[in-house]
């Protein structure tokens, strides 16, 4: 076998050798990530039958994250602001329609978005608002800055995809605004419906490791069957 040939060679195994490595080193990370979705599923699992704490006041914020919080049954007391209603896209159970969300100012002087529920597309004006003080259980929420797929929130025409709720509160001009927004647990069946939130976690990091490792495997037995293929005798063909 010449020199060129075996340069060859050795170019050919040494970056399927690296692409095997990588599409291990891939389908590792997605196991280990599975071990990590896996873990925060049960902690949330645990954390949504616990009995509702005091809502998050500004002490609080700074350290907040969907690991540590989300989906947290919260309680807090307050008035709902009149007048600043923002109605978010939504498709649920129920059909098409908007979610409710209503500023409150809390008891000690600060502001939480509450999603006060669902509205029917065809019933947009039928959402009472509560007056005087109210208080309200739910799950905590962190905001939604990232509008929907397609989709970017256009706060100046109204139009909401997602609950952002630092830029609903920008535009409510509302000052000290939680970093999270509530959803307000089902109280009856009248409008806005509570209650709706959908517990879910995408999690396809098995198939994607999966993927991964039989990518690997198929790297190494090509490479394999390669070099067998051109390293046969010429008699043998």
């Amino acid at each position: 076998m010449s020199l060129a040939i075996l340069r060859g060679h050795a170019v050919f195994v040494t970056c399927a050798a690296l692409a095997t490595a990588l599409f291990l080193g891939l389908g590792i990370w997605q196991v280990q990530r599975l071990g990590w979705k896996l873990d925060l599923i049960a902690r949330v699992d645990a954390r949504v039958t616990q009995d509702p704490v005091a809502a998050p006041g500004p002490a609080d914020w700074a350290g907040l994250t969907p690991e540590n919080a989300e989906y947290l049954p919260v309680q807090v007391s307050g008035r709902y602001v009149p007048d600043q209603d923002r109605l978010v896209q939504a498709v649920t159970e129920r059909g098409a329609g908007f979610w409710v969300m209503t500023p409150l100012v809390a008891d000690q002087g600060w502001t939480v978005l509450v999603n006060r529920g669902f509205v029917a597309a065809d019933r947009r004006d039928d959402r009472p608002l509560p007056m005087g003080k109210v208080t309200v259980t739910g799950l905590l929420r962190m905001s939604q800055p990232d509008g929907a797929f397609l989709r970017d929130n256009d706060p100046a025409a109204g139009r909401w995809y997602s609950r952002d709720t630092a830029a609903m509160a920008r535009q409510a001009g509302i000052q000290n605004a939680a970093p999270y927004f509530i959803d307000a647990q089902r109280i009856s069946d009248a409008q806005p419906i509570g209650g709706l939130t959908i517990i879910s976690f995408r999690n396809p990091h098995l198939s994607y490791a999966l993927t991964w490792f039989a990518m690997a495997i198929g790297t190494i037995a090509l490479t394999v069957f390669a070099l067998r293929r051109t390293t046969r005798d010429p008699s043998e063909i």
